[in-house]
């Protein structure tokens, strides 16, 4: 791995995020260790009321299948604002000064978790889908989440509030909202829960967790995103895991590309902590959950002890991955966008979640533990290609 500047060690306790957090706290949980581990584990989480005031979201929460968005932030900061550290970012990250990426929501995952407790699946938006985002009209609905921040801090500092943390607090509430509210609108699904984590978390899952096995079809080499790699199945360090879910040049489908390799990612994290134990083991366990204090906000009506029924086909590797259809590409004020049938994302997202004879979802490859779906595309000349899925050793999806 990557040798770290001095200055990244004080890091180096943050251990997970989103997916391995939320799988070892339930999984903690069900082990019947007690309520004292529990405690320990949950107390200090930072928490979020953004959900509440949601618009058009009272279907949520009625006891019966879960929804929650992941929300990966492409930010450089930490929770109170203030810059990753320079050399960390330069030369772990690959990803710039705090001012490249913003607050741009560059991962937008619904997970569903059925009221039965079977397959859970994990629906991609891709980032730069062109939808309209209440309040500044048609954006990409990565853009949700920076544009109401910005906004909500400004006027916050023109009230008077000066304290960076506490402004940095209020603003980025504003944000989740807003993405919140363009993912409820676009899909037209409630959305009972949502966690939320940056590069920083990205990376540290995958350290904790790692080396992740991944599958590539062809041999990649990308000076913007660091990412080197030989085709085939192959084992990723932290660092070269980053870089292979941030890589989007010289890839066919471009961010599309992307969403896959974020999902194989995850695949590979769940195949990873299912093979290696640590999810029966109490020490790395409870280590594994502390760490999430650092790195994720969840809402603040997420109870993971609610979720253990549910949530069980995640802790065996039962979840089938889909991206939102595309149907071309355009230029629009100098920026690349996705055109999106919006009618037809509600359709299939529907179809995904409680598919039926007369419009099932689109059916995922068989006999692996953790697989990609995708919704075909339309047809025409600017739509992007759709490859065929390809399972790698193990049930590793390999992606382009």
């Amino acid at each position: 791995m990557t040798q770290l500047p001095d200055v990244r060690q004080q890091w180096y306790a943050r251990a997970a995020r989103v997916v391995v957090g939320l799988a070892a706290v339930l999984a903690l949980v069900a082990s019947g260790v007690g309520w004292t581990v529990y405690r320990e584990a949950t107390t200090g989480l930072t928490t979020s009321d953004a959900l509440v005031s949601l618009p058009e979201n009272d279907a949520a929460s009625n006891g019966q299948d879960t929804n929650i968005l992941l929300i990966g932030l492409d930010s450089r900061k930490d929770m109170d604002g203030n810059d990753l550290p320079a050399q960390f970012v330069t030369d772990a990250l690959h990803a710039g000064d705090s001012d490249v990426g913003g607050y741009n929501t560059n991962t937008l995952l619904l997970l569903h978790l059925p009221a039965d407790g079977g397959r859970a699946k994990a629906i991609s938006i891709p980032r730069d889908d062109y939808v309209d985002v209440p309040g500044y009209g048609k954006k990409k609905i990565k853009e949700a989440y920076g544009l109401a921040k910005a906004d909500a801090d400004s006027a916050l500092y023109d009230e008077g509030v000066t304290d960076q943390t506490e402004r940095e607090r209020q603003a980025r509430e504003a944000g989740r909202r807003s993405t919140l509210t363009a993912v409820q609108q676009l899909l037209r699904v409630p959305i009972d829960h949502f966690a939320e984590v940056n590069l920083l978390g990205f990376y540290d899952v995958a350290n904790a967790v790692g080396p992740i096995e991944v599958c590539l079809r062809d041999a990649v080499d990308d000076e913007y995103s660091g990412a080197r790699f030989a085709a085939g199945v192959q084992s990723l360090d932290a660092t070269q895991a980053l870089s292979f879910v941030r890589q989007r040049h010289g890839l066919t489908n471009g961010d599309l590309d992307r969403t896959k390799r974020q999902q194989a990612f995850v695949a590979g994290v769940i195949s990873k902590l299912k093979q290696s134990g640590i999810l029966g083991n109490l020490g790395e366990l409870r280590a594994l959950v502390a760490g999430t204090k650092q790195d994720i906000v969840i809402d603040s009506g997420l109870d993971p002890v609610s979720l253990v029924s549910q949530a069980g086909s995640i802790l065996d590797g039962e979840i089938d991955f889909f991206t939102l259809p595309v149907e071309s590409y355009a230029t629009i004020d100098g920026q690349d966008v996705n055109i999106v049938d919006v009618d037809r994302v509600r359709s299939e997202t529907a179809a995904i979640l409680d598919p039926s004879p007369s419009g099932a979802a689109p059916v995922p490859v068989p006999d692996a533990d953790a697989q990609l779906a995708d919704g075909v595309p339309a047809a025409g000349d600017d739509a992007p290609a759709e490859p065929e899925v390809v399972q790698g050793d193990g049930g590793i999806p390999c992606v382009a």
